[in-house]
């Protein structure tokens, strides 16, 4: 064991000591932080170096979709780089017609054609950027609930509050809407009983800024770390109407929800046939192994180009490592028959939430799709007040990180936020891991029911 920095320092401590006095971490205060200092990974667990194993029940951020530690990829990844590890863009080589061959498959309706890229936030900012070239229209409206990536068109696009600190004015040209949030109807209805406010909200914006400006809708193909809200059954239904009444393009942000998370190739997939005009996606395409995103288009958007340059580009565009994974992954998803395993193990989840609800007050909704799911924890059923309130500050967390600093010292590996406590297992994750995970939750909220009144 190297203790060259000091001899009196342990592996781990030299490990974190390294990381703290010369990298950055996001979305976080420098000081006082505790990471996990992780050796390894295999399936759906991860490994300290004292030997600890924390279930990974978030599957990293929601992107690793097959599990940690598949040698399939790392063979994949290697044979390509023993060929060629970086061609530029203008060339091609077999792993990126191949994957895109394969996308065009999985893809609904005619979403046929890829343009690569490196990551969801740069998904999102070329389909924002093709929006605009194609339509000639400039305005692109989004949710307030929303994420959808940290660079600067994506940050704003979505409705996430970490973006003020960054700029308060941000981009030109996004208009945000109120969300689908049934739980916490912005308009005081049930959604049996409602006239889609939702949706005549998003139509009355529409009018107000003039159909003629708008180039797109970006809406997330499921709703991920903004709470997991679920859309009504017809809302992408009607929002695709909507888009077809004044030629607007439907942009599906599937960056997290893509590649069987929802227990369908991609979430739009759960929505009666809804067909965007383009998806973004990322994560899962390589299950995180390598970074990669795509930005999927129908024929006829990517007709329009064959005359004209597409004026769209970056240097690690379908970079062929990435894509190599890529192939191997989507291969992985179908030989191990994860889609399918997510949506039983959902349902799994589904029936065991709701035997957790008669035990713990506090737990106020349940939203999942497949393996995209979060918990809701509240101080009281019938008003709904949350156990932190939305973009809570550090003081506001004090029960929450209660809840996570459990999860953490039982042995998992979760992401809560605000309220929310997460629930995105890798797809591979079988029935008695999804009750060790659950066991630990419970023992977690437990905490949290303390405070119910």
């Amino acid at each position: 064991m190297n203790k060259s920095t000091n001899e009196l320092m342990t592996e781990t401590e030299e490990i974190l000591q390294n990381n703290f006095d010369y990298t950055l971490f996001s979305w976080s205060k420098q000081k006082g932080i505790n990471p996990i200092a992780v050796k390894y990974a295999e399936g759906v667990y991860l490994y300290d170096y004292e030997g600890k194993r924390y279930l990974d029940f978030s599957s990293g951020l929601m992107n690793v979709n097959i599990g940690h530690g598949n040698q399939r990829v790392t063979q994949a990844v290697m044979e390509q780089m023993q060929q060629v590890s970086y061609v530029t863009p203008s060339c091609v080589t077999k792993a990126r017609g191949e994957l895109g061959k394969k996308l065009a498959e999985i893809s609904p309706g005619n979403l046929t054609k890829t343009l690569f890229t490196v990551c969801g936030a740069t998904a999102i900012e070329n389909a924002i950027k093709l929006a605009r070239i194609y339509t000639g229209r400039h305005k692109i409206i989004t949710r307030y609930r929303a994420f959808h990536g940290s660079s600067y068109g994506a940050m704003t696009a979505g409705g996430d509050p970490r973006k003020l600190a960054a700029d308060a004015q941000q981009a030109p040209n996004f208009v945000h809407v109120e969300d689908p949030y049934c739980y916490r109807c912005p308009w005081g209805k049930e959604m049996n009983t409602c006239n889609r406010e939702c949706v005549s909200h998003i139509e009355r914006v529409i009018d107000f800024e003039g159909p003629e400006n708008i180039a797109a809708i970006l809406m997330e193909g499921e709703s991920g770390t903004s709470g997991c809200i679920k859309y009504p059954p017809d809302y992408l239904k009607k929002i695709r109407a909507l888009c077809d009444k004044h030629g607007i393009l439907l942009i599906a942000d599937e960056v997290m929800s893509g590649f069987g998370r929802t227990g369908k190739w991609f979430g739009v997939d759960n929505h009666g046939g809804v067909v965007p005009d383009m998806i973004a996606t990322a994560k899962g395409i390589t299950a995180g192994y390598l970074p990669l995103g795509a930005l999927i288009v129908t024929d006829k958007i990517a007709d329009t180009f064959d005359d004209k340059p597409l004026m769209l580009g970056l240097t690690y565009s379908a970079h062929p490592v990435t894509c190599a994974a890529g192939v191997e992954v989507l291969k992985i998803y179908e030989d191990e028959h994860l889609i399918e395993n997510a949506a039983a193990m959902g349902h799994y989840i589904d029936m065991r939430i709701n035997e957790l609800k008669k035990i713990h007050p506090s737990i106020g909704d349940f939203r999942n799709t497949g393996l995209l799911g979060c918990i809701e924890l509240v101080k009281n059923r019938n008003t709904k007040e949350p156990m932190a309130p939305y973009n809570a500050k550090p003081d506001e967390m004090a029960i929450m990180n209660k809840v996570a600093a459990k999860i953490k010292e039982l042995g998992m590996y979760a992401f809560v936020r605000w309220n929310y406590v997460f629930i995105a297992p890798p797809l591979s994750i079988t029935q008695a891991q999804v009750d060790e995970g659950l066991a630990i939750i419970s023992q977690a909220i437990a905490i949290a029911d303390e405070y119910v009144y």
